[in-house]
């Protein structure tokens, strides 16, 4: 079983989403062999817990928007520092940097096939942790906030 379709049209508007509000290091897993409960994982990274919020908002808004689709769970909103998204399909995990490397999902997750997301996301693996945004979670030009 591999993750469907419709998994992966909601994980190309999540990514580019995320990839709006700058996370970096989005990556998205196909779970659907180790897991019945959902066919793959979209994680996201920010360098402070207002932008977690931030591209978390963002994500809700542009599915809701794109897709007509709402969360069925939504976890960690009031901490800032991982936010989990259920879509049944999908689930979205918005981390601070710090919790990102310590618990480290990448790494359990390493041996489920990666998912293709759109080339701005994939962008983002080499952005800079520090990427500057204003008080919305948007890049600012020139390092201005």
């Amino acid at each position: 079983m591999t993750a469907t379709d419709r998994s992966q049209e909601l994980l190309d508007v999540a990514a580019q989403a995320a990839a709006d509000k700058l996370a970096h290091d989005i990556i998205a897993f196909d779970v659907s062999e180790v897991l019945s409960i959902t066919d793959a994982f979209l994680i996201a990274s920010a360098a402070n817990d207002r932008q977690v919020r931030a591209i978390a908002e963002e994500i809700e808004d542009q599915l809701r928007e794109k897709l007509d689709v709402k969360p069925v769970r939504r976890e960690g909103e009031r901490e800032g520092r991982w936010i989990l998204l259920d879509y049944l399909d999908i689930v979205v995990h918005v981390q601070h940097s710090e919790e990102r490397s310590f618990y480290s999902l990448d790494r359990l997750w390493k041996d489920c096939p990666e998912l293709p997301l759109p080339a701005d996301a994939v962008a983002t693996r080499n952005r800079p942790e520090g990427a500057v945004t204003d008080a919305a979670g948007n890049a600012t030009a020139g390092g201005e906030s």
